[in-house]
């Protein structure tokens, strides 16, 4: 694979800036003219709207700034993208992410493109789900998948550990998720169910539905909350992760709600996108959704920054079975006291953040009580 000297970033059709690589496996990054008269900060903290090159440091993206790292597909697509990569003769221990982002070029996460695009082959989607999850379990079994090219097409940009492709449906793009080799047949079921519940408690999630299947109950589906259907076509939204804004690793847990719930407060000045993430972290803890690292909470920026809707929302845990993002310094069992501590400190009125913790939990205990006893009666 050719390695670019530089690499330009673009937003809608603009040049955000110019990345280029720096001494020893780091990268520099450069603001546009243009962009920095009529652009905003495409990363609140690590790249403010300043002319200079800005240097990143090694860790904990390899170099790269973390805005950038959110365009890098993750877990299925990385593995992807790898064997794509193998298939060209390349090795894929020997491509850096500063040439990945390349390989992205336009289908990443978010509303950032990048150029000059380096193309893998690609093949026609198809539309049989219950095909593609036998293809995705012949990927994971490591076995060959005659239909690589088109699980690469339709997921080789996505993140996360399940297997995944994007469909368009009605003219809009959908995410679709299929069983890993450790989930049970009936995980779609589960996250849907998760879904429909959190909207019940008020927390906003994309569109999504169950997608019919011969094999299993059904798959997962979620509309992409970074595209924007208009009457001029498709935009994208510009989305960054928590990992992404304060440059932290999302496989370490190191974040506190206590800080998460700083952070929307300082990137969006508005107490009603505060009392969101609150609502959230309540959802979490009562629904035992302990999978809740820095990746797996967004902003999204369309002239203001706000928080993102909700995603995997489903049973799980993180590192010995605790909560990623801790709870007053809480989890493995964070319970109502902790979370009244955290309401205490980002000021909000102790009764309503009582009251929304209790409507909350009594909304997962009437919705999500059977599945979770029936999960944690498999787990133990």
């Amino acid at each position: 694979m050719k390695t670019a000297d530089r690499i330009e970033v673009f937003l809608d059709g603009k040049k955000v800036g110019t990345i280029a690589p720096y001494q020893k496996r780091l990268t520099a990054f450069e603001y546009s003219e243009e962009w920095l008269r009529n652009g905003f900060s495409i990363s609140l903290f690590s790249l403010p709207l300043q002319a200079g090159v800005k240097i990143a440091k090694s860790d904990p993206f390899d170099g790269i700034f973390g805005i950038f790292a959110d365009s890098l597909p993750d877990g299925w697509g990385r593995l992807l993208v790898d064997r794509m990569l193998r298939k060209a003769g390349e090795n894929p221990e020997e491509i850096d992410p500063f040439s990945r982002l390349s390989i992205v070029g336009t289908s990443g996460k978010g509303a950032l493109e990048y150029k000059p695009v380096y193309s893998l082959k690609t093949a026609q989607q198809t539309d049989d789900l219950d095909q593609i999850a036998e293809e995705c379990q012949k990927i994971l079994q490591t076995e060959d998948s005659g239909d690589l090219d088109t699980l690469f097409a339709m997921g080789g940009s996505s993140g996360g550990a399940r297997p995944k492709v994007t469909i368009r449906l009605n003219g809009e793009e959908w995410i679709v998720k299929f069983p890993s080799s450790n989930d049970p047949s009936d995980i779609g079921l589960m996250e849907y169910e998760y879904n429909i519940c959190a909207k019940s408690c008020g927390i906003e999630t994309p569109e999504v539905r169950l997608f019919p299947s011969d094999l299993c109950p059904g798959y997962f589906g979620s509309i992409r909350f970074d595209r924007m259907k208009t009457a001029l076509g498709e935009k994208k939204i510009h989305t960054a992760s928590v990992s992404a804004l304060l440059e932290t690793s999302h496989r370490i847990p190191a974040l506190d709600y206590c800080s998460l719930l700083s952070l929307t407060w300082q990137l969006t000045k508005r107490e009603e996108e505060v009392e969101k993430m609150f609502t959230l972290m309540c959802f979490n803890v009562f629904a035992h959704n302990r999978d809740d690292h820095s990746n797996n909470f967004s902003f999204v920026y369309d002239g203001s920054w706000q928080l993102s809707p909700a995603y995997d929302l489903t049973y799980s845990n993180s590192v010995g079975g605790e909560h990623a993002t801790t709870v007053a310094g809480e989890g493995k069992n964070p319970t109502i006291t902790d979370i009244l501590t955290v309401a205490k400190k980002i000021g909000m009125k102790e009764s309503h953040a009582k009251q929304i913790a209790e409507n909350v939990k009594e909304t997962v205990n009437e919705r999500l009580g059977g599945i979770m006893k029936k999960v944690s009666k498999k787990i133990c």
